[in-house]
């Protein structure tokens, strides 16, 4: 595949026209600048295109950590939502459906993944547009290995999620899916994090997403100080 005939990005800025045209030639690997400031690029008359002339190439390099957002991974997740691809061709789309599914199986089910789970999740939620299908898997992947990444999930986002933000980069619905996540968490999080030996203080804190305002900040347990106990 490649890029639109008539796509273009300043030579000034995004870089030559050399460089441009290799987008419009299939089959040529981009040096790893060219594939960053592609798929960074958010002014691209044809997205879709883009994505479809950079995506093997691109995949890869997100599944082996090789991508480095400027943010975090909800960043290359919003590429995938430009690019409209589940009004790709239906061969096509379930090819994007196999690859988001394929990553948050390992993600769960990987004891050292190269990218962590919560970054795999914020990825899959802005690519899929959805949040509610990988809560769901989570949901019913009840073993140790997968209680650990949740653990590990509830940690990174902990504090972030009290304060009613949503844990990673996005342009949508962004207090819908904080909301979803910490009822998600009050209610599937507790349990898997005793059983990971989580601190009751920390799993306490978990429970505090079920409150709101004054509630919430009052309570003892709305300290950092707290944080490590």
């Amino acid at each position: 595949m490649t890029a639109h005939p008539d796509d273009y990005m300043c030579d000034c800025h995004w870089g030559s026209a050399e460089e441009l045209a290799q987008l419009k030639v299939p089959d040529i690997e981009l040096e790893p600048d060219l594939l960053r400031r592609t798929w960074w690029g958010s002014s691209w008359s044809y997205p879709a295109d883009v994505l479809r002339r950079i995506l093997p190439q691109f995949a890869s390099g997100l599944v082996s950590g090789v991508v480095e957002p400027m943010f975090d991974m909800g960043q290359p997740g919003l590429v995938f939502r430009r690019g409209n691809w589940q009004e790709w061709p239906t061969e096509q789309a379930a090819a994007i459906w196999e690859l988001l599914h394929a990553w948050w199986a390992h993600a769960l089910t990987d004891p050292e993944p190269v990218v962590p789970t919560y970054e795999v999740l914020a990825f899959c939620t802005e690519a899929s547009s959805t949040l509610t299908p990988w809560l769901d898997i989570w949901a019913t992947s009840t073993y140790p290995l997968a209680d650990r990444r949740l653990a590990e999930t509830a940690t990174h986002w902990e504090w972030d999620l009290l304060s009613d933000v949503l844990p990673w980069h996005t342009y949508y619905d962004e207090a819908e899916k904080a909301a979803e996540l910490s009822a998600w968490l009050v209610r599937h999080a507790p349990d898997r994090l005793r059983r990971c030996g989580v601190p009751e203080k920390r799993v306490f804190r978990i429970g505090l997403l079920a409150l709101s305002g004054r509630e919430r900040w009052d309570h003892p347990y709305w300290s950092r100080e707290d944080a490590e106990d």
